[in-house]
């Protein structure tokens, strides 16, 4: 079975804490890691195929954000967890859609709804909102009713049809 004590062993330097998310273990790695750690955990051990990644927006912490990223390893069917994180300041991670690259939609995703910025991404544009449109809308401080003014909301006449 897996454990980042693995990694250490065959990466002096290499610093984490781990975590375990429901018996699944993990690791989070500074960011100035996280691509040697990906290319080993693909290479050495098997993990080649991402389940998911996911931004993640820790609000009024010294390292705001965070990217999660689900990794399987399909041949010992053992699952791991690798989190790195960012602050808000410098909003900045590595791409690692050269090692999976399957994480270019859950990068650009993270970079469209929380405004973290994937470097080395080829494909970095927004997903779901106009690229011109400056606010990120999943971050914790985006007002519910959204940005007044700042983008025209469709009008909803659903309601309004059934009446007449």
């Amino acid at each position: 079975m897996f454990s980042f004590d693995q990694i250490t062993a065959a990466f002096p330097g290499f610093r984490y804490e781990a975590i375990d998310i429901n018996g699944t273990p993990g690791a989070i790695v500074d960011r100035d890691q996280i691509l040697s750690v990906a290319q080993m955990l693909r290479d050495e051990f098997g993990f080649r195929h991402i389940v998911d990644g996911l931004g993640i927006d820790r609000f009024e912490r010294k390292m705001r954000f965070e990217m999660t990223y689900n990794l399987r390893n399909l041949d010992t069917k053992e699952r791991v967890f690798l989190k790195v994180r960012c602050d808000e300041r410098d909003p900045h991670l590595p791409s690692l859609t050269k090692i999976w690259g399957g994480t270019g939609w859950h990068e650009r995703e993270a970079y469209d709804m929380y405004g973290i910025v994937f470097d080395g991404h080829a494909d970095l544009r927004r997903m779901y909102m106009p690229e011109e449109y400056e606010h990120h809308p999943l971050r914790k401080d985006f007002p519910l009713t959204g940005v007044p003014g700042s983008i025209p909301l469709p009008v909803d006449t659903t309601f309004t049809d059934r009446l007449n």
